[in-house]
């Protein structure tokens, strides 16, 4: 009953511009007929819970129905959310500031209230620092997200007002990064993502990825320019070619030239130990994606986000076997 008025919502809801824009796309890539297009991702979205989306990034049209069953769609996405997560425990994972406050363990960084801040407070915390990150409380994707060199200000209290102009949610040190992960891209801090599914108390790992910045840009998020690639849960080696937004794959990273598939990255294996961690502090929300930074000390946790993607690693060439991620998922998610 609750997939049958998920469809109903979806088909009243449905972007029908986009959709037909998009028949139109895989239509120039494919050569198929936009009539038998149209069906076949009715069908996708009906059958398999995809979005239209779903189709043409994972390039659906090149799949049989076996090999369809085994992606996690938009559809299957929301469910496993629905499964695992309690909205009303969102806020912890949503707010920066809850976020820090309840994952302060895992921080590994200095970090400031800026809403309940003083100016003394913001002395204190600048002491040391040379580099510090100003973000919002409550966005994503890296909106809003500002580096700030102190040097560049003539006071303290100029930073501070500087800050306050801008409602500033919290200040944090600034990330400096393992080397062998600089050696990627050095201008942004380019993080693990690692998502885990908690199931009957017990924390998994059900796929991890790279986040790589480009373009000169200082935020490693492939909504704001950057690019990722997927990383071997087991060993932490960057199994395939990067990818950005726009769906171009690099082999190498454009900006350093960097060979990017088969790259090992450092400190794999504490930023698992971390998110495993992390996942058990609060249980009400199972289904997270985990940034982790890799520094020459350790790793350091970025932020917690409540509604992982699913199309990032089922995106040719990322599964040249043509196997989605869903049987990783099967495997610790009953009923799915």
């Amino acid at each position: 009953m609750k997939r049958i008025l998920y469809l109903i919502k979806r088909i009243l809801k449905m972007d029908y511009k986009g959709l037909f824009k998009t028949v139109k796309s895989v239509h120039e890539k494919s050569g198929i007929g936009r009539t038998k297009l149209f069906f076949d991702v009715v069908k996708c979205g009906l059958k398999y819970g995809a979005g239209y989306k779903d189709y043409e990034l994972c390039e659906w049209w090149n799949l049989n129905d076996s090999q369809r069953a085994t992606y996690v769609t938009r559809g299957i996405n929301n469910t496993i959310v629905t499964l695992l997560n309690n909205k009303d425990f969102y806020h912890i994972l949503d707010n920066k500031i809850e976020f820090n406050k309840t994952f302060s363990n895992y921080l590994g960084r200095k970090w400031l209230d800026m809403q309940a801040a003083t100016t003394e407070d913001f002395k204190a915390f600048l002491q040391g620092l040379d580099i510090i990150i100003s973000k919002p409380s409550e966005e994503a994707c890296g909106r809003g997200v500002e580096k700030l060199n102190v040097a560049d200000y003539p006071s303290a209290d100029a930073l501070f007002e500087h800050l306050k102009s801008i409602n500033s949610g919290l200040v944090e040190e600034f990330v400096v990064q393992h080397e062998a992960v600089a050696k990627l891209y050095p201008l942004s801090v380019n993080t693990y993502r690692i998502v885990t599914v908690l199931t009957d108390g017990v924390p998994h790992i059900v796929y991890a990825f790279i986040r790589i910045g480009n373009g000169g840009r200082f935020v490693d998020n492939i909504n704001a320019g950057g690019m990722a690639a997927p990383i071997n849960i087991e060993t932490g080696v960057i199994e395939y070619p990067a990818f950005d937004k726009d769906s171009i794959y690099y082999e190498t990273h454009p900006y350093t030239n960097c060979p990017i598939k088969g790259y090992q990255l450092p400190q794999w294996e504490k930023a698992v130990e971390t998110v495993l961690s992390a996942a058990t502090v609060v249980p009400e929300v199972g289904y997270v994606g985990w940034d982790i930074a890799a520094t020459k000390d350790g790793v350091v946790m970025i932020e917690g986000n409540p509604f992982p993607g699913h199309d990032i690693l089922q995106m040719p060439p990322h599964v040249p076997d043509k196997i989605g991620m869903l049987p990783q998922f099967k495997k610790y998610i009953k009923n799915l």
